[in-house]
């Protein structure tokens, strides 16, 4: 029978995940075994396999955990103040900032999350798994993004997830240039022309929808 959760769960399930993501960081997902995973912790492979199925499942735990903390920042800067208009700075981009201030953190969990993903694409479950987290971040992208053009008085010409949907494939490609070519690459204001082309300023007609 499974046993009840306890205290030392918690504290077991965080000691797992800060080992693997600081080895999956240094080593890659695929150089880094439970066994080196359990090592760093201080703990056993019992302890690992009595919380996750395998270092799949462990990465997906990592991801959620990465989506939970980068929308609710994206949720913090699309509510917040809006500057004075004219001053040039565009809402997706206070979220983009938001993103990129979390650097060299956020530059890492790319590296660590896109091999990960050419992983998935080689393995069909895995990547109907990591579809499914996939889904749910860009669902609550959308949801940041129409609150933010909202606020500064545009809307969307699109589904607002077809537009999270490009937004994420930009920023994860404008990302990967950046760690080839520096941090010169355009990104802001690539990713600017890109929502301004697909975002129309709110009309008379759009009142009180």
């Amino acid at each position: 029978m499974p046993k009840p959760p306890t205290k030392r769960r918690p504290i077991t399930r965080a000691a797992l995940t800060d080992s693997a993501l600081a080895l999956f960081t240094e080593k890659g997902f695929h150089a880094t075994s439970i066994s080196d995973i359990v090592e760093r912790a201080g703990l056993t492979r019992g302890a690992f396999y009595s919380h996750y199925r395998d270092k799949e499942e462990l990465f997906l735990a990592l991801y959620d955990a990465h989506t939970e903390r980068l929308l609710s920042e994206l949720r913090e800067a699309a509510t917040a103040p809006r500057p004075e208009p004219g001053s040039g700075v565009h809402p997706v981009m206070q979220l983009h900032e938001r993103v990129t201030g979390r650097t060299p953190q956020e530059r890492q969990w790319f590296m660590v999350s896109m091999e990960f993903t050419l992983h998935a694409a080689r393995h069909p479950e895995v990547a109907r798994a990591l579809a499914v987290h996939e889904n749910r971040l860009t669902e609550g992208l959308a949801e940041v993004v129409t609150t933010a053009l909202a606020g500064a008085g545009r809307r969307l010409d699109l589904d607002p997830e077809d537009l999270a949907r490009l937004l994420v494939a930009a920023f994860e490609g404008l990302t990967a240039r950046q760690l080839v070519h520096g941090t010169g690459e355009p990104t802001e204001r690539l990713l600017t022309h890109l929502t301004n082309a697909l975002s129309a300023p709110l009309g008379p007609s759009d009142a009180g929808q």
